[in-house]
């Protein structure tokens, strides 16, 4: 047997210091980029996705003072629906840490042990017990313009010269909005109105400026171009006054210049042709460019060149377009020389519908889960078809259930359950009847009143002769729907249904996948004297969402504990039947009374002879609980981490060896170590801490400054080690239930010695 020293925790700088590098963001870069930036929604999105990889994302917001004098959330990330309708306005006279930020007029930090404090619960606040929370305030020249709210990832404190560089980032977001609301004021104020508030909003509806009209310079006006944007997260297009002007249509007198709708501004020669290319922008997202025609009023045409760009979130989700509109000929061409010369260089109307229906189901092939689905007509098909909204309904056992609608929160949200509520009948009328529905004037909804949008289609979704649920679509303004329109959308119910079909077959598939694989793992874990324990399994979200990551908690013959963590390469079947036979032979070669090292040889020598091409990394260790002796191997997997509630929490010092299977003749380095009495062991797999968006060691030293803080603030001699190991399992599992997507699968195992046996 080959022993070593007892574990020594390294010095305080040691245990804190990172091993590489982080990750290549640059603060001044940053800055470069907020400068650059035209509305709230991108100046909180690039702080996030350029800003240093300590700032979380995952609840952050953005929040302007209206003309009311109240902070009113104006972009968000990560934010749950509550807190869009709890703290959608915040009054500056509040104790809410965004009203102190704004009231002192400097950052104000809710450290971890406050949120962990003053937020318990989930449904009450932002807390989580690992995470910090700054409100930064966003002063220019005296003059407050709102705050800029960011969620931290903890490392035991936050440094001064991180909270310089937040500082730098608020004050670089504060001076950008400044400019961008001067020049709203400047450019889109219609003469006679009153002078917006210090918002930047020309009402009392909420709605900035500086978000309705980030608009072009002077060159660009005088070459007569028009400017818009389109926010895909409201519904709502904005033009300028030069915009109405180049399509011949009269500026709206009261407020924002709000446009027209693209079904009654384009020939309806060229409006299939003008969706079909909106919907392959937003689906691919970047620069596009779209000719089309627009009636002029006195009976002629203009040919429009559009040029914009689709705007992505960080989950690569289109939120914004912005662009321009010229008049080709300056002054327009006579209705009879531009007929036939549609969008597309004069592609029939037919063709244009059939080049829409291809974008859209393009964009529907690329979604795998019914999630994935609901985004695609959320993202796509509403600005496409120029609807309002998209509600979706699925068949459950009989019944038609809303499907969680993907859009961002706030007032979209409270709209669309309005909408579902309103429409169950005539959705059910739809389905029932196998029947599209479409909208007449005065129009009334199966057994009750008129549905409240102005026009609505509903459509049946039926797949393979089964039904499958129903869509309502709704629009601003009044419509007819012709014979090509409802032949259109009805086409677009089946490509929908069988998307859906596809994607519900999927779920449930990858469903009963996880089920699987946690049908292999312990159901419980054993209760042992002086020991509490905790264990989480979390599936992989790409993929199988099948893999082979395991742990086993063991009564050995002697009284003795075992504790195993593996991880077998791949994410599928294979994967996990590899898994079971490796975690049943490792459990025979330890209880049959093998040290660590030489159950990992054997079990080693094991996955080599199997019929497979995968290795699998593993951790073993031994307790006695009578004296807290530690004996320990690892092949190729992260070190276990001792957290004691008087120091810093360490990755113990545990030589280790190739993973299993790849050189089965090689022994494994035995490590001798303690565990004293009120320490915890964490082994657990690489994706808990592995972020695409992160250095791995970086994403280490948060999480020992995390696991560090909970030690000392609510560990187990505040909370009782069960509940306390429990908790615990929660915040880390809860850091990764959080990412957008998860690439590996995630287990862990928490360990506390209470108290020796006799």
């Amino acid at each position: 047997m080959d022993l070593t020293s007892p574990w020594l925790p390294p010095s305080e700088d040691e245990s804190r210091a990172p091993r590489s590098s982080p990750t290549a963001r640059s603060a001044m870069r940053c800055v470069r980029l907020l400068l650059g930036c035209t509305t709230a929604a991108e100046l909180l999105g690039t702080v996030l996705a350029e800003g240093p990889g300590w700032i979380t994302g995952e609840g952050s917001a953005l929040y302007l003072l209206d003309s009311a004098g109240m902070l009113r959330l104006t972009a968000s990330h990560g934010l749950p629906d509550w807190v869009h309708e709890r703290y959608g306005v915040i009054d500056p006279a509040s104790e809410l840490p965004a009203a102190m930020a704004l009231r002192l007029r400097r950052p104000y930090l809710l450290s971890p042990e406050r949120t962990s404090v003053d937020y318990p619960n989930r449904n009450a606040g932002m807390g989580t017990g690992m995470v910090a929370l700054i409100a930064l305030p966003m002063i220019v020249d005296e003059q407050p313009v709102g705050v800029l709210a960011l969620a931290l990832a903890h490392r035991g404190t936050v440094p001064r010269r991180d909270l310089d560089v937040l500082e730098t980032l608020g004050d670089a977001c504060a001076h950008r909005l400044a400019h961008l609301l001067d020049s709203a004021r400047a450019e889109t104020r219609p003469a006679g109105t009153a002078h917006p508030g210090p918002g930047g909003e020309a009402g009392t509806d909420g709605r900035s400026a500086a978000l309705a009209h980030p608009m072009l310079s002077l060159a660009v006006r005088s070459a007569g171009h028009g400017a818009f944007e389109r926010d895909l997260v409201t519904g709502e297009t904005f033009w300028d006054a030069t915009a109405y002007r180049v399509v011949d249509r009269p500026v709206p007198p009261d407020g924002p210049p709000t446009a027209p709708d693209l079904d009654g501004l384009v020939h309806p020669e060229d409006l299939p042709d003008v969706q079909a290319a909106l919907a392959e922008a937003l689906a691919t997202g970047g620069p596009y460019r779209i000719e089309y025609r627009v009636p002029r009023r006195d009976g002629g045409v203009i040919r429009i060149e559009e040029t914009g760009e689709v705007m992505l979130d960080v989950h690569r989700r289109p939120v914004r377009v912005a662009g321009l509109l010229a008049d080709r000929d300056r002054g327009g061409a006579p209705a009879e020389e531009a007929a036939g010369g549609g969008a597309g260089g004069g592609a029939p109307a037919a063709g244009a519908r059939s080049a829409l229906l291809l974008a859209l189901t393009r964009a529907l092939s690329r979604a795998v889960t019914v999630r994935d689905v609901t985004t695609a007509v959320t993202d796509v098909a509403r600005p496409a078809f120029g609807a309002a909204s998209i509600v979706l309904d699925l068949v459950d056992e009989g019944r038609l259930l809303p499907v969680s609608h993907t859009v961002y929160g706030g007032p979209r949200r409270t709209e669309l359950t309005r909408l579902a509520d309103l429409s169950e009948g005539v959705m059910q009328h739809s389905l029932a009847r196998s029947a599209p529905l479409f909208s007449e004037p005065a129009t009334t909804r199966p057994g009750g009143g008129p549905l409240t949008p102005a026009s609505w289609a509903v459509l049946p979704l039926v797949a393979s002769g089964r039904q499958v649920g129903s869509c309502l679509i709704t629009f601003s303004t009044e419509r007819v729907f012709g014979r090509e329109d409802r032949t259109l959308y009805s086409a677009f119910a089946g490509i929908l249904a069988q998307s859906l079909e596809r994607a519900r077959l999927y779920d449930t598939h990858h469903h009963r996948a996880t089920e699987l694989q946690r049908a292999m793992l312990p159901r419980t874990l054993p209760r042992l004297p002086g020991i509490a324990s905790a264990a989480r399994y979390l599936p992989s979200t790409e993929g199988m969402q099948i893999g082979g990551d395991w742990y086993d908690l063991l009564r050995l013959p002697d009284g003795r504990i075992g504790l195993v963590i593996g991880d077998v390469q791949g994410h599928n079947a294979e994967a996990t039947a590899v898994m079971g036979q490796l975690r049943s032979g490792l459990r025979a070669y330890a209880t049959d009374g093998h040290d660590p090292a030489a159950t990992l040889a054997r079990t080693s020598r094991l996955l080599s002879e199997l019929d497979t091409d995968l290795f699998a990394t593993c951790l073993y260790l031994t307790l006695d609980p009578a004296d807290g002796t530690v004996r320990a191997a690892r092949a190729g997997h992260p070190s276990p981490v001792r957290i004691a509630p008087d120091a810093p929490a360490v990755e113990l010092d545990l030589p280790g060896g190739p993973p299993l299977g790849v050189d089965p003749g090689q022994p494994y380095h035995l490590t001798v170590g303690h565990l004293a009495v009120g320490e915890t062991l964490l082994v657990y797999t690489d994706g808990l801490v592995e972020d695409r968006e992160e250095d791995y060691d970086e994403s280490v030293q948060r999480m020992l400054g995390g696991l560090e803080l909970w030690a000392r603030q609510a560990g187990p001699v505040r909370l009782g080690p069960a509940a306390a190991l429990e908790r615990l399992a929660d915040l880390l599992t809860l850091n990764v239930t959080e990412r957008r997507s998860r690439p590996d699968d995630v287990a862990l195992l928490l360990l506390h010695r209470s108290s020796p046996v006799q």
